[in-house]
């Protein structure tokens, strides 16, 4: 069998994979669209999966998972350092040589009577210095029609790597008999290596995703002077022409992929703004030339939650899913052969397949309190379907970032935004991210759960080492490091409805970020941060909210703060003497700022 490279690394580690599992056959997946074509046919020759309306969804394919294998599985999801403590206490750990002996057994001959496929493929764009290969083994053709989707795949990807080098991400996946109690998702950090079994849902078996863009390349970033984040990365367009460039952290539901492809408010449109989408998930940060920071997109798809996207919500999402997508546990309109989710519109199809596989009556399906969709029901749509899609998305070289920014959803707490002190304070800021579950049914609003940096299940060392990375990477960009923002969507009133309007009217408050950023506007110094003065935000165009309304979105409660620092205090606790001093020292300043 020809391989695709002469890299002996590769073919070495390929070859012991091949000894291991045992496959009837082995495709060297090169990328191109006749083996594609190929696969595609294939996978709907055998009911793997289902192709939809040609004219209406060109190119676009149906697949369902097993009831059991729907999310990522946070328990069965491990990094295995070689020591305990480098894990650290935010993650599953087991001692690597106890992992490979524990899963070897599993994979031997798993693939007897099936076909290995062998993925290159490139984590950014093809000849980028911020790039980085990885090579995939799995025995779903699921696998490789997402990673066409979702990465730069194919021969082209080994152009990165060269001949000799062995830096490439090992990824050995097999559905094996997609057993949940047999599942495991394990991340070797230190052996640049990703096991994967038991499962066939995207976020645990495209392992060019979470496992390696996140998990294993923080850890390679730590090593290397550079940073993987769960950022979603985003141009802003001036009138004149000029564009800066954003990342921003945000836990789920918090409305992250909404913002990576955000339309501006009507006023804005017409005096010329526009909005570019370069990532919705993931950016990759590397210092320049120039001393700045620089972000790409090592994606190259969409792997979107479907349900809720609708074209209010976010109208260019939408228009990503129109051709050449894969579509995952939604339901099918079986008159047209469309697919349907919840909230895509109020017309559930009457003669639907649900997600699971059963011909149902949509209207009184839905009507009895039934899902047509899986809640995480998915779409993996390439990212040049995107209609604001950024001109500078395959950029080798990357984008100048001007500002981060953090979010969260808190009903009183957090401010609609502010800005930190500075870079420390900014790290303090993503440290103490946190997000609300609302338990409306016993009327308590709901516990707070910290998500730093939206990265507490996709940091691949020791969070407290992660954050020194933070501290450490500040002081390296010294005075030309982002400026870093908090902001927060999520406000509400006494009845528990949202005051601020989201959407597309979050443009406001990236204009004044950007503005704090060129240095054209002042702001309020308050004990967590800098604020805009109230009619510093554009409420031009917005019904019932005047400055008035602004100035009640920005006020900070003293006494909640209080709380909110003792909060702190108790989750950095967790953190030990990994804890870097500067944090320590952020809280105990916080905390003097608000006694005053």
């Amino acid at each position: 069998m020809a391989t695709l490279t002469k890299n002996p690394n590769v073919n070495k580690w390929v070859d012991e994979m091949i000894a291991l599992c045992k496959p009837d056959k082995v495709v060297w997946i090169d990328g191109s669209k006749d083996q594609l074509d190929g696969l595609r046919a294939e996978a709907v020759s055998t009911g793997e999966m289902i192709k939809l309306n040609e004219e209406k969804l060109p190119g676009c394919l149906y697949h369902r998972t097993l009831p059991n294998d729907v999310a990522r599985v946070e328990d069965r999801t491990f990094i295995c350092s070689r020591k305990k403590e480098d894990a650290g206490p935010t993650n599953n750990w087991c001692d690597p040589k106890e992992m490979y002996a524990k899963l070897t057994p599993m994979y031997d001959g798993v693939m007897k009577g099936r076909t290995m496929y062998i993925i290159p493929y490139s984590m950014g764009p093809i000849g980028s210095p911020l790039a980085k290969v990885g090579v995939e083994v799995t025995d779903s053709i699921y696998v490789v029609l997402n990673m066409a989707i979702m990465t730069r795949m194919g021969a082209d990807a080994f152009k990165n790597l060269g001949d000799t080098s062995d830096d490439f991400v090992r990824g050995l996946h097999s559905k094996a008999d997609v057993d949940p109690e047999k599942r495991y998702i394990v991340q070797f950090p230190e052996d640049n290596t990703i096991w994967s079994i038991n499962s066939a849902y995207g976020g645990n078996v495209l392992l060019g995703k979470k496992c390696f863009a996140l998990r294993i390349a923080s850890y390679q970033g730590k090593n290397e002077g550079w940073m993987a984040e769960h950022m979603l990365i985003l141009g802003i367009e001036k009138p004149n022409g000029e564009i800066k460039y954003v990342t921003a952290a945000f836990p789920s539901a918090c409305g992250k992929t909404n913002l990576a492809m955000l339309i501006p408010p009507e006023g804005y449109t017409k005096r010329g703004y526009k909005v570019w989408t370069v990532g919705d998930d993931i950016a990759w940060l590397k210092p320049g030339p120039d001393g700045r920071l620089y972000a790409i997109n090592p994606e190259n798809g969409f792997f979107g939650v479907a349900p809720g996207t609708n074209a209010h919500s976010n109208y260019n999402a939408l228009a990503s899913t129109r051709k050449n997508t894969i579509f995952t546990n939604v339901a099918i309109n079986n008159d047209d052969m469309t697919v349907w989710w919840e909230k895509l519109d109020n017309n559930p199809p009457v003669n639907a397949t649900e997600w699971k596989g059963e011909k149902v009556n949509g209207p009184e399906y839905v009507a009895a309190g039934n899902k047509l969709a899986h809640p995480n029901s998915r779409f993996t749509a390439p990212a040049e379907n995107c209609p604001c899609i950024s001109p500078e998305f395959n950029n080798p070289q990357g984008v100048p970032i001007s500002a981060i920014i953090f979010g969260g959803r808190r009903a009183k707490t957090a401010p609609l935004v502010y800005q930190s002190f500075n870079w420390q304070h900014g790290t303090f800021v993503g440290s103490i991210m946190a997000s609300e579950t609302t338990a409306a049914a016993t009327g308590a609003v709901g516990v707070v759960r910290r998500d730093p940096m939206a990265m507490l299940p996709f940091c691949g060392y020791h969070m407290g080492d992660y954050w020194a990375h933070w501290l450490e990477m500040g002081k390296i960009l010294g005075d030309k490091a982002p400026k870093i923002f908090n902001v927060n969507w999520f406000r509400t009133d006494e009845n528990g409805d949202f005051i601020w309007p989201g959407y597309g009217d979050n443009m406001r408050v990236l204009d004044w970020i950007i503005d704090r950023c060129e240095g054209t506007v002042d702001a309020v110094e308050t004990p967590i941060g800098y604020e805009p003065k109230p009619e510093d935000i554009n409420v031009e165009g917005l019904d019932g909210i005047t400055t008035e309304t602004i100035a009640d979105l920005l006020s900070v409660d003293k006494d909640l703060w209080k709380e909110e620092a003792k909060g702190i205090g108790e989750f950095y606790q967790k953190f030990g003497d990994k804890l870097p001093k500067e944090m320590a020292k952020e809280l105990s300043d916080l905390e003097a700022r608000l006694s005053k």
